[in-house]
């Protein structure tokens, strides 16, 4: 028996059991890369608008920073430079979770040793789990290029712009399999592994940020953007140099790490990491004495990163309000756009609510988070430990509900204050900064609690699905509430996004009702969730 015997076997298994989720979230990556070209389009239709929007774009440093390198007019750059960026975290998520799933899950459940226990090689487990990101990223890199090659884009151009999304997700699935290798837990592993992305991310925005202008449309990177794997899927310049060559730092980098988390899980044990973890205290302390203080003792850490990350984001947009007549002045088309998501008013109040509509997305996803901890605690089985005692099921959830309501809550309440103080510096009026960008964060929060209450419907009915149909709900409100007008989405479908109702304050005034229905809907469903979640059995 070769230490790969079995392998085959256990891609199939690794493919089943994550079909539903892997289907979710290659096509609303191929729906958003489709509809990214479609809503660059629309902004800048024609080579001048192009040339307008490529030359802000190249010379704005916050612009390089959040979206990436300017690479010229032509349409397919232009949408490389908006969604590159937003393609390779996401795609690095997806292939972060396949691998710790199929490999630190599995220990820590106990799927590994019975699957051990029959014929089956050292290293099949890891290089199933590999295949399977493997697998999973070219079929993205498929559908990428596919859906560019729909908005009629070069085919050269659009097979570098798929690879190089592949490519970027393979590399976080090496360095996902290496973090498994290292800690004992798939939450410490996928932590380290997000960490490595979000540090990516940040090497690239610096880089980027910190480069020159070449012409008036073209960017030259610093040297910080070629250590990161976002930033060498920047580097290829799909549409515009298309560099192959790039490539060969993809391949060297995936080589040796899947060679270094070879070589060390050869020489651990089942269950164990490399780094040593420390006993706890053989009784639980007063932070752990009753379930709301356990799930808040599970959750903080995830949380206070989204807190940071979205007060970042916040307070740039913050930063840009002053000169919104500007930035939204470009052209006649992208004004026109801009209003068809805000509706009229004031363009620095459109600015606003427009702004914090993106904001309050971002919240949902942190929010989305921390409930489908309920489904993970569940489904490695250590949620019977807490229920085995004392703790009904109702309470268990009801403090999951607590921890990641209130969170969200004040998340929103710092992100209004921050907003609203800079915005307020800014403009030489810190009242008038609280009076919109304060407003414009309150009525967030109905659609907040709908999004929740129907995200704890879906984990209390279809316990197996909720991962994939929680973040597909996202996806999709997303779409439909915030892109829904310049995709030019019937209005029946935009209507079942709950930030489609809500109002654009301060571009517009508060309609109260919608906000109330909006509330009783989300208390609603968040009902059905909780009292489903304690009727059903425990499902792994």
């Amino acid at each position: 028996m070769s230490s790969l015997t079995g392998t085959p076997r256990l891609v199939r298994l690794g493919i089943r059991r994550d079909r539903i989720n892997l289907v979710v979230w290659i096509v609303g990556l191929g729906a958003l890369s489709f509809f990214t070209v479609s809503a660059v389009a629309g902004v800048a239709p024609t080579e001048a608008d192009r040339l307008v929007t490529a030359t802000f774009t190249a010379g704005n440093r916050l612009a390089r920073a959040f979206d990436g390198p300017a690479s010229g007019t032509h349409l397919g750059a232009m949408t490389m430079t908006e969604m590159f960026g937003v393609l390779a975290v996401l795609g690095g998520l997806m292939s972060i979770l396949i691998i710790t799933r199929l490999t630190r899950q599995d220990e820590e459940t106990g799927r590994a040793e019975l699957l051990g226990s029959a014929i089956v090689g050292r290293r099949a487990r890891l290089t199933a789990a590999l295949v399977v990101a493997l697998l999973a990223n070219v079929v993205l890199a498929t559908v990428t290029t596919a859906a560019l090659l729909a908005q009629d884009l070069p085919l050269e151009g659009s097979v570098a712009a798929g690879a190089a999304v592949g490519a970027a997700g393979v590399s976080f699935a090496a360095i996902a399999a290496v973090t498994s290798q290292l800690v004992d837990s798939q939450r410490a592993a996928t932590g380290l592994a997000s960490t490595a992305l979000g540090g990516a991310f940040l090497v690239r925005a610096v880089g980027d940020a910190a480069g020159t202008v070449d012409g008036e449309t073209f960017v030259v990177s610093a040297w910080p953007s070629w250590l990161s794997p976002i930033g060498w899927g920047q580097q290829v310049r799909a549409f515009s140099q298309d560099q192959w060559d790039v490539f060969l730092i993809f391949g060297g980098f995936i080589a040796v790490l899947v060679g270094v988390a070879y070589l060390i899980g050869d020489r651990r044990d089942l269950g164990a990491g490399v780094v040593d973890v420390r006993p706890g205290p053989a009784t639980a302390g007063g932070r752990l004495s009753n379930p709301l203080k356990l799930v808040w003792r599970l959750q903080w850490a995830t949380l206070a990163a989204w807190t940071i990350g979205i007060l970042i984001l916040a307070v740039a947009w913050a930063s840009l309000g002053d000169g919104a007549d500007e930035l939204v002045g470009l052209s006649e088309e992208f004004e026109a756009m801009f209003r068809s998501m805000v509706g009229e008013g004031g363009m620095v109040d459109a600015y606003i609510a427009f702004v914090m509509s993106f904001t309050a997305v971002a919240i949902g996803a942190a929010m989305v988070q921390a409930l489908l901890r309920t489904r993970a605690e569940e489904s490695t089985g250590r949620i019977e430990a807490v229920l085995a005692g004392s703790v009904g099921r109702r309470r268990w959830i009801g403090a999951t509900v607590l921890v990641a309501g209130g969170s969200i809550l004040a998340i929103l309440v710092l992100t209004g204050v921050s907003s609203a103080l800079v915005f307020g510096v800014m403009i030489d009026d810190v009242g008038e900064g609280f009076s919109s960008f304060g407003g414009a964060t309150a009525v967030q929060l109905p659609a907040l609690v709908a999004l929740g209450g129907a995200v704890l419907a879906v984990i209390g009915l279809v316990p197996r699905w909720s991962a994939g149909l929680a973040w597909g709900l996202l996806a999709a409100t997303f779409v439909m509430g915030q892109l829904g007008a310049v995709l030019e989405l019937p209005q029946m479908v935009m209507n079942l996004s709950p930030f489609t109702h809500v109002p654009s304050f301060p571009a517009e005034g508060i309609a109260v009702l919608p906000l109330v229905v909006l509330t009783g809907v989300g208390a609603g469903l968040g009902a059905l969730g909780v009292e489903a979640f304690r009727r059903r059995d425990l499902q792994l």
